[in-house]
């Protein structure tokens, strides 16, 4: 059985020479591989990571890997922060920071960005952040890192940084509303985006809607562990509410992104705790707002939930990984994670509900397939 380390390095090696975004139903979306495979491993399922790449890289093309044009200077503000969000300057931001990783060791780097793109917590539909940490997640647990884990926590930050979607943010949770209440609270528009590219401009331009940076300062500090699991124990409940016609993956970010930042809170000092929470919240609430016309079976989640009956986590670790879908694999991982630090039924309920309705990829071509587990 393949080792953590040895899956997860053996992994890297064969995403290496994909960019960081792939054409997926006619957009760019985020390069989920280096995010997926490492998940599986996590999941006990490293034998399985070169057949689950394969099906993969075969879903769809991705771009060529970003190159280097002009380098930037990361001790100045104005250099750097000209290229922020520009996609075009991805292998000069990727290079900065292998130079500085180099220079200063993967933990200041981190440290030292982290809040530079905090403000952009919806960066690639939160997924800057996300391959951050799962990045984070394979340096922390290594004796000694190996270089391509640490060009891959080069390419989280560059991704993030090169698809930087900027937003207004408090930067400080002052409401007094705990998350039920504060999710409660968050307006929902009449109606859905009309075609994904509406749904990327909500998520550009957030203030455009109704209501939303006053809900942003609804929620009421906490620690932050405690915080983070209301966080992701009631927007499980979310996903479970908005199944009803088709499981919409978005949501799942809801859960995936706040249960991958606590995977870096450990690498972080504590005063960066409380902003990183107060970016979470935000992609919680763009999220909602993004997608969602209303709050029915929201507030009933928890209680449907302990009434569910969905299979024992090792059947769904199980089917996980017989699905193959990233979304599926990541959702699983990060929901059986935050379970065993304080278990809660609206976890496996949601699992069981995305396994059955999000579509699986075809082991021969990697095209998605409709899946059906017999519930």
């Amino acid at each position: 059985m393949s080792s953590y380390h040895d899956a997860v390095n053996d992994a890297l090696e064969r995403l290496d020479d994909l960019g960081y975004e792939r054409n997926l139903g006619g957009g760019d979306l985020a390069n989920h591989g280096p995010m997926g495979a490492e998940a599986l491993a996590v999941l006990g399922h490293g034998d399985a990571v070169p057949g689950w790449i394969e099906i993969y890289r075969n879903a769809a093309p991705h771009h060529e890997p970003p190159v280097p044009h002009q380098r930037l200077d990361g001790a100045d503000e104005t250099d750097w922060r000209a290229a922020l969000g520009d996609i075009s300057r991805a292998g000069d931001f990727e290079e900065l920071f292998v130079r500085e990783i180099a220079a200063d060791g993967w933990q200041a780097v981190l440290v030292r960005w982290w809040p530079r793109l905090l403000p952009g917590p919806m960066t690639g539909l939160t997924h800057g952040l996300i391959r951050t940490a799962h990045a984070v997640r394979g340096l922390a647990a290594a004796a000694q890192p190996t270089p391509i884990q640490l060009r891959e926590l080069s390419r989280g930050l560059g991704y993030w940084a090169a698809r930087f979607v900027d937003a207004t943010w408090a930067g400080r949770l002052s409401g007094e509303l705990a998350v039920p209440a504060a999710l409660a609270a968050v307006p929902r528009l009449p109606e859905p985006p009309s075609s994904p590219r509406e749904g990327l401009a909500r998520m550009r331009n957030p203030q455009s809607m109704p209501g939303y940076t006053a809900a942003l300062t609804e929620l009421a500090l906490d620690h932050a562990d405690r915080l983070i699991s209301e966080m992701t124990a009631n927007y499980a409940g979310v996903c479970i509410a908005h199944s009803g016609n088709g499981f919409p993956i978005p949501l799942l970010h809801g859960v995936t992104a706040p249960a991958a930042a606590r995977l870096v809170l450990p690498q972080l000092p504590q005063h960066l705790h409380e902003p990183t929470l107060a970016a979470l919240w935000q992609a919680q609430v763009t999220l909602l707002m993004m997608i969602t016309t209303g709050s029915d079976g929201e507030g009933c989640a928890l209680a449907r939930a302990r009434e569910a009956e969905p299979p024992a986590w090792d059947e769904l670790i199980g089917r996980a990984v017989e699905h193959g879908d990233e979304h599926v694999i990541k959702f699983t991982e990060a929901c059986l994670r935050e379970h065993a630090m304080r278990p809660d039924p609206r976890y496996a309920w949601a699992v069981d509900i995305a396994q059955q309705q999000i579509e699986r990829p075809d082991a021969e071509t990697g095209s998605a397939v409709a899946v059906r587990f017999g519930r």
